[in-house]
């Protein structure tokens, strides 16, 4: 490897230092996506109470970091904060004013896990999914109905 010329230390402190994958890590509030183990948007975070699903992560991963986007209330916020102090999970807010992200919060390690599912379900989707479809009657028409009292 060669030793770093005045230019790089000049592009440096002009653009900052190169990042791979800018993009997610925007997206992801600092974290690439295969470090991810569980992510929620914004409107999820909004919702009352906690995800149980949140709650299980932070339970099983102590060593995670959990990152919470700095652009909404803390009082959105302060139930998860309160959740991994609970967990002894550390956490971070990050606040990037610049860039619109609808994640809200982000359980991540700091090396690759590659979890294959991070996004969870929001509550209303699991309790349309868990109710069952009451069945129809079979409606005849009004012809056939006519039809089976005459003959």
């Amino acid at each position: 490897m060669s030793k770093p010329s005045i230019d790089d230390y000049l592009e440096n402190g002009m653009y900052g230092q190169k990042q791979t994958k800018p993009d997610e890590r925007r997206k992801f509030l600092g974290s690439l996506r295969e470090r991810i183990v569980i992510a929620l948007t914004q409107s999820q975070v909004r919702e009352k109470g906690v995800y149980k699903e949140v709650q299980e992560s932070l339970k099983s991963h102590p060593d995670a970091k959990l990152l919470l986007n700095g652009n909404m209330s803390y009082t959105f916020l302060s139930k998860y904060i309160k959740l991994a102090d609970t967990y002894h999970v550390s956490f971070s807010m990050v606040t990037n004013k610049d860039i619109e992200t609808d994640i809200g919060l982000v359980l991540a390690y700091d090396h690759a896990i590659d979890q294959e599912e991070i996004y969870v379900k929001k509550k209303s989707d699991k309790a349309a999914e868990a109710k069952p479809k009451p069945k129809q009657k079979n409606k005849k028409s009004l012809f056939s109905s006519i039809k089976n009292k005459l003959f």
